[in-house]
């Protein structure tokens, strides 16, 4: 068979595998059919031909992540979220806000995301919270897949001048942000004008845009819970295994939440082996963080290393790592 018949056999298995839900499978077909592409010799416009695999590879990519972070079950009963808030492992230091602000957060980790934005909701009182709070929604109603939802939460906010104008200019930025790095280019209004100019297009996008469960915001138990003006949002970030048999190695985590100088991994169960490069009290050297306004290294505390035990994210690992900059 020539190299040109097995690439299409190997492009034709994939998309028959994604099709029928074998993600995974679908994956090492892509990855060996551009694995071919580069080895030959006799193909004309390689560029060409390995950009459109991976453009298919990065669609597979975003259902991957749709499996992996969104919810696997329905929502829990009231009693098992009440059960899950008490899991939190508060400091002493922590103020009862701060503590509700972790508790909420815990809820948001486990899947159950509707009743933590109705606990982020009551913490938008608070002065101390409500910006904390405030990310949060907003990356809980994108890990539903409801980018809609993330905008129309904003102009309410906006429309009924819930935040001060510079906080909702955080807010906005925070946003557009979010939605550009999970593939939807969207410009918010600034004021409550735009929203009337905006509405009609957004209207005519309903429904078109779903994005792949991100983040929502967490932090270490011993922070404030008010961020400082100096944390940036990362996004995602690459670690270069320092030692033990994985050394050399480099994984990139895309981080699923943040608060303060501290961003949490979600790693799925089938790659505990990874997770045990993660020893809680170490620092990881060489950490590449990329954020809104571009990428800085530093390195990292490993604070805590959480098998989750209860819930729909049950076997899967929270991985929280304190942001260093040097």
């Amino acid at each position: 068979m020539s190299v040109v018949k097995k690439i299409k056999a190997l492009l034709k298995e994939a998309e028959m595998y994604h099709s029928q839900g074998l993600l995974y499978e679908a994956m090492a077909k892509y990855n060996d059919a551009t694995e071919l592409v580069q080895k030959s010799d006799q193909l004309k416009d390689k560029p060409a031909l390995i950009g459109g695999i991976s453009k298919k590879i990065n669609t597979l990519k975003k259902d991957i992540s749709r499996i992996e972070l969104a919810p696997k079950k329905p929502e829990m009963s009231t009693n098992i979220q009440d059960l899950i808030k008490k899991m939190s492992l508060f400091s002493p230091d922590l103020d009862e806000d701060a503590k509700a602000l972790d508790a909420a957060v815990t809820l948001a980790k486990f899947g159950q995301f509707k009743r933590a934005i109705s606990e982020f909701n009551t913490l938008l009182k608070k002065d101390s919270t409500r910006i904390p709070a405030a990310k949060n929604i907003l990356r809980c109603h994108i890990a539903l897949y409801s980018s809609n939802d993330a905008v129309a939460q904003y102009q309410t906010w906006l429309s009924e001048d819930a935040f001060h104008p510079d906080q909702l200019d955080k807010l906005r930025i925070f946003l557009e942000n979010q939605l550009k790095r999970e593939g939807v280019e969207k410009t918010l209004p600034k004021t409550k004008d735009q929203i009337i100019e905006i509405s009609a297009e957004a209207s005519a996008e309903a429904d078109e845009e779903h994005v792949p469960a991100p983040e929502i915001t967490d932090e270490e138990h011993h922070e404030p819970a008010a961020e400082s003006e100096d944390v940036l949002d990362v996004n995602s970030l690459g670690i270069t295994v320092d030692d033990g048999p994985q050394k050399g190695n480099v994984y990139e985590f895309k981080v699923r939440f943040q608060l303060g100088k501290v961003v949490s991994l979600l790693i799925p169960s089938r790659e505990k082996d990874v997770v045990e490069n993660f020893k809680v009290g170490s620092e990881i050297h060489n950490v590449q963080y990329y954020t809104n306004v571009g990428l800085f290294n530093g390195s990292g505390l490993v604070a805590a290393v959480k098998e989750i035990t209860i819930g729909p994210l049950r076997g899967d690992f929270c991985v929280d790592i304190e942001v260093v900059v040097h």
